[in-house]
């Protein structure tokens, strides 16, 4: 099976098609939109756990469940947590063989001594930054735009 295909029948092998490889042609169209709120990080080892409920991202690792959730609904739950972020979704259709996005990014950020946290969609990387840092982690994703 090839990296365009998908096992599920759901999957669209035209969208696939479209997903960029070269690093210059993502930075010169990258896009940035943030999500409206702020989000937290919870974990859990109890799979009935209402955290997988409110949770807009997962990861499973062996330790437990890590979720990634609105602010609103953590505090609303009592839901405990120590770093509130800010949700970006880079617009760019990134391959998921592409290689330097990440590392790009990285860069711009750690070049502003900002901290990032990375989910990687099929269609989009998402970064979970410090929320209070939102518009300066913006900048400097747009200026590796401005730099291609």
């Amino acid at each position: 099976m090839s990296a365009a295909q998908s096992s599920t029948p759901d999957a669209s092998p035209a969208a696939a098609s479209i997903a960029q490889t070269d690093l210059a042609q993502m930075l010169a169209g990258l896009q940035v939109d943030v999500r409206e709120g702020e989000y937290v990080y919870a974990t859990t080892t109890d799979a009935r756990s209402l955290l997988r409920d409110l949770a807009l991202a997962t990861v499973v690792e062996d330790e437990g469940l890590t979720c990634v959730l609105r602010r609103e609904d953590a505090d609303a739950h009592g839901v405990t947590y120590d770093f509130i972020a800010a949700w970006l979704s880079l617009r760019v259709h990134s391959a998921l063989q592409a290689v330097g996005l990440t590392a790009a990014v990285s860069r711009a950020l750690t070049g502003q001594g900002i901290s990032c946290n990375v989910l990687a969609g099929f269609y989009h990387d998402h970064l979970l930054v410090p929320a209070d840092r939102r518009d300066e982690a913006m900048a400097a994703l747009h200026s590796l735009r401005d730099e291609a």
